[in-house]
């Protein structure tokens, strides 16, 4: 079906300059679920939004999980589709008082951040920009991140579920929305309700360039190595004391440099340390081990193992321990059983006049996790770039042909069904 966007009044760029204003910040430390009172304040928010646009069955539950649906309005029997959206940004750089800034039609060259001049966006390090000319990008003022990690896929769904549901000629399944807490945490689906959703397929909107659909993650494991170490007073410590501190630095010393996040791109897997505590008796250090093979996490972890032995080796009176978790794993495995799921992605965004381009992640999405519990859920792109920090940015034009991206990939299920 060819679909005229031309007389579209978009909504996007405004659902998002709103919904960047508003705290939603998770928090790694807390007890609670979700793990800040504000994305509950957010979530009720966005209900009554789905409620006053005209959206059904809208539902926030106790955890802070947003669900609504758009009917179907085609006698076919289509699979049910969720568009899906986390509501919490990153705990590594403050999102409160978030100040959003649209520099109109952008003539290239660095971006210079009003409240944070001395910290620019570089085209040298954001060299994507240079695709820009001539767009309209926002920007925070160079004091907190901007939250398009993923408020701007919480505004593309939005506008266009309001697309949707103002032009009823636009034959579709049923389409179900979903907006998550405490993604950036991990914690994102830990209390979703899938009998709920009765969704049968799903899509993240929370990838970056234009085009894109991530089909691929890495698979990730944490490490929680805790060390024993013993502990004497430091004026008769020589041949007796065994110091934690030193025990873990050594450690993490002697990790392999050509496994680090910072020294690997691509498909290249990593081991990182995400934090240390510790004293004299005592130390543990936290780390994330990713690869796009399961096998290859495997071996990453034996490899640490063995690191943490052989140092072991030169303190006989201290003991380690090292425990590792599974987080989540390559959402691959799950689509390419369901090729459809990305071959309609790919169609969709044809569509919209952008190339389409399958990639992997060096990351996960709620839809890793997602996939594995039953609903294959490839990532699509929102658009935004620069994510978790300061320097983070999105074009509207971008913004809009990701809600592009959403009416027609509604339409080619319907097509196809």
């Amino acid at each position: 079906m060819n679909i005229d966007f031309s007389q579209y009044d978009f909504t996007v760029a405004d659902r998002f300059i709103r919904y960047v204003q508003i705290n939603t910040q998770s928090n790694p430390d807390s007890d609670t679920f979700p793990s800040t009172s504000c994305q509950l304040d957010f979530a009720r928010s966005m209900a009554e939004e789905l409620r006053i646009m005209g959206m059904q069955d809208v539902v926030m539950d106790d955890n802070g999980y947003v669900y609504a649906t758009l009917p179907a309005n085609s006698e076919k029997k289509v699979p049910v589709i969720c568009f899906c959206s986390h509501m919490d940004t990153a705990p590594d750089c403050s999102g409160n008082g978030v100040m959003p800034i649209i520099h109109h039609q952008y003539s290239g060259g660095d971006i210079v951040l009003p409240s944070n001049p001395e910290q620019p966006i570089r085209v040298d390090e954001h060299p994507l920009l240079q695709t820009q000319i001539g767009n309209d990008i926002i920007t925070a003022d160079g004091t907190t991140l901007l939250g398009a990690d993923d408020k701007a896929g919480i505004a593309e769904i939005m506008d266009a579920m309001n697309y949707l549901l103002k032009h009823p000629e636009i034959k579709h399944g049923k389409i179900r929305v979903l907006l998550t807490p405490d993604e950036e945490i991990g914690r994102g689906v830990d209390k979703i309700n899938l009998s709920l959703l009765g969704a049968d397929y799903a899509y993240t909107l929370d990838g970056e360039t234009a085009g894109w659909i991530e089909n691929e993650t890495f698979s990730a494991d944490s490490a929680t190595l805790s060390i024993h170490g013993r502990a004497t007073h430091p004026g008769f410590a020589k041949g007796q004391m065994e110091h934690a501190i030193r025990i873990a630095s050594a450690i993490i010393t002697q990790l392999p440099s050509n496994k680090a996040p910072e020294t690997t791109d691509g498909k290249q897997p990593f081991i990182h340390p995400v934090s240390f505590q510790g004293g004299l008796e005592s130390a543990q250090v936290k780390f994330i081990i990713r690869a796009f093979n399961t096998d290859t996490l495997k071996e990453l972890e034996n490899e640490l193992q063995a690191l943490v032995n052989d140092v072991l080796k030169k303190y006989p009176r201290s003991t380690a321990k090292l425990e590792f978790s599974e987080q989540y794993r390559n959402m691959k495995e799950v689509l390419d059983k369901h090729p459809q799921v990305v071959d309609y992605a790919i169609e969709a965004i044809g569509r919209t006049g952008l190339t389409p381009v399958c990639g992997s992640i060096r990351g996960g999405t709620d839809g890793s996790r997602l996939s594995f519990m039953g609903l294959p859920c490839p990532n699509l792109f929102a658009g935004g770039h620069g994510f978790h920090s300061k320097h983070e940015w999105i074009s509207i034009q971008d913004m809009q042909k990701a809600v592009e991206t959403i009416v027609h990939l509604c339409t080619v299920w319907e097509e196809k069904a």
